[in-house]
């Protein structure tokens, strides 16, 4: 079946999740989230990535709200951030959340990052917060493999996602794998490499090749490899343009060119170390 902005995948705890919506990491809170987000929404995007450390909750529920569209629609995301997992207090954390979108329910509440000593233990509140109702889904976030086995060990359910940065530099392809065997849907932050997508000298021939953008090549190539992608845009014809890429498709010979980029290079922090 063809896909488009509105298809959604089917995520092993019932609920369905589109394959392609709008990331608000470094949005500012106010106009500029509020703005980016109704754009998105206008232009057909039914998903919306937050989390509390972005600190634009309260204006992505504002635009969720003014865009007049059923919120049963559309699919929101936030995560709990470190400090709440070092404290183990995800209710409080979630409904502090809840209470800046002014939302009764998130549909994915995911663990923010893999917090040593307590990325496993975490799970089991997450749980409680799945079985409440008070999400529709639960997941993870920056997981390594060696992460999940040991979740994975504990669980009674499955994380339904795991979000990680994602790219052509960064392409996880085992971390891809395990996450299709274990049915955990695979999403993809920083897919645009942060800008970096705009220098690699093979995605620019590609976009030329294809009269397509350098994002549209990039965009494409990961959804070709079922990837779930949020990328994240404040500029409203990007927004628009960022989405189109469900009427063209990269032949084979060119995926391999683009899969050859694959150097392990990450553009944000190794969740084996970050420090925050």
């Amino acid at each position: 079946m063809k896909e488009s902005l509105q298809t959604r995948i089917p995520l092993n705890q019932g609920t369905k999740m589109p394959i392609f919506g709008l990331g608000t990491f470094l949005v500012k809170e106010g106009d500029e989230t509020r703005k980016a987000v109704l754009w998105a929404l206008e232009a057909g995007y039914r998903m919306i990535d937050t989390a509390a450390s972005y600190r634009n909750e309260g204006s992505v529920g504002r635009a969720i709200r003014e865009s007049g569209i059923l919120r049963e629609e559309i699919f929101v995301t936030t995560k709990i951030w470190n400090n709440d997992i070092r404290k183990g207090q995800a209710k409080d954390a979630l409904s502090r959340s809840l209470d800046r979108l002014k939302m009764d329910y998130v549909d994915l509440y995911l663990v923010h990052w893999p917090v040593p000593n307590k990325y496993v233990s975490i799970w089991e509140a997450m749980e409680n917060l799945h079985d409440e109702g008070l999400t529709k889904a639960i997941g993870v976030s920056n997981y390594h493999i060696h992460h999940l086995q040991d979740l994975l060990k504990v669980a009674t359910i499955v994380p339904a996602v795991n979000q990680v940065e994602c790219h052509p530099y960064l392409q996880q392809n085992d971390l891809r794998i395990f996450c299709a065997e274990n049915t955990i849907a695979f999403e993809s932050w920083g897919p645009l490499m942060q800008g970096a997508f705009l220098k690699v000298p093979e995605i620019l021939e590609l976009a030329n090749k294809y009269h397509r953008t350098p994002a549209q090549i990039t965009l494409r190539w990961a959804r070709q490899k079922d990837i779930i992608l949020i990328p994240k845009s404040v500029k409203k014809d990007r927004i628009i343009s960022n989405a189109d890429i469900f009427s063209f498709e990269i032949t084979p010979e060119d995926m391999k060119r683009l899969d050859a980029l694959d150097c392990g290079k990450r553009m944000g922090p190794d969740p084996d170390s970050f420090n925050f």
